[in-house]
Order: structure tokens, then sequence, then C-alpha cells
């Protein structure tokens, strides 16, 4: 199955999607994630692990993060190698002044958005399609 590539029609039918929860990023040493951790994306580099979970799941054990951020899941099934996708989006947030993270799954783009802008955020993705 494979994804959409065609500009035009991504960001047209992108659909964000903005998950009720507050995500923060975690660094660990080791690639050993703490057991009971459920992390929404694991990432191994060289320094260290980084972990992307809800503020509560890193609160409640007791690991120290950054950036409180909502997720925005992009309700496109995007090609992993579609061109200028992403990089629209950003040109566009970056306009207004924000920051984004974003995350590739195989079916979805993920944004992780400061939390602070969620609104800000979904009222200038949903413009795309309008």
């Amino acid at each position: 199955m494979t994804g959409e590539h065609d500009l035009n029609t991504l960001l047209a039918s992108m659909d964000p999607v903005l998950a009720p929860e507050t995500f923060v990023f975690v660094t660990i040493p080791s690639r050993q994630v703490p057991m009971g951790i459920t992390a929404k994306m694991m990432l191994q580099e060289a320094e260290g692990t980084t972990l992307i979970l809800t503020r509560a799941e890193a609160e409640a054990a007791n690991l120290p993060y950054t950036f409180a951020a909502r997720m925005v899941t992009l309700n496109v099934h995007s090609a992993l190698d579609a061109v200028g996708f992403i990089a629209r989006i950003a040109t566009e947030l970056a306009a207004h002044g924000m920051g984004v993270n974003p995350v590739a799954g195989y079916y979805h783009d993920h944004l992780f958005i400061p939390e602070d802008r969620a609104d800000d955020a979904m009222r200038i993705l949903r413009a795309f399609s309008a």
C-alpha cells in the first residue's frame, strides 16, 4: 500500500487531529526503556535514546523532560518519499513564529507543536484544506 505523493492533494486532505494529551521529549542514556514506559516514539541516537511520551507518564516515572507539546496527526496517508509536504507545513508554521517537531509514521505524519500554540497550529493547518 503506497501513500499519496501529490503535494496539493496532501495539503487539501490532511485532516489534522489534535491529541488530547500533552507529550514531552525525554532522553535516557541507554537503550533500555524503563519498565512500564510506553513511548509514542523511540529513537536511538549515539548520545542516548530519545522517547516521546505523555507528560503524565514521564512525571509518574520521575523522568526529566523537555518540550511540552501537543501532537497533531495529519490524517492523510502520505508516501514516505512525498516531496515538500512537511516542508510546506513547517514553513507556514514558521511564518507564524512556531516551531514544529515532525515524526513520520508509515501511514501518517505527526507534528509535535508547542503546547501553548496548539489552537494556533490547528487554525493554520485547517486553512490548507479550506
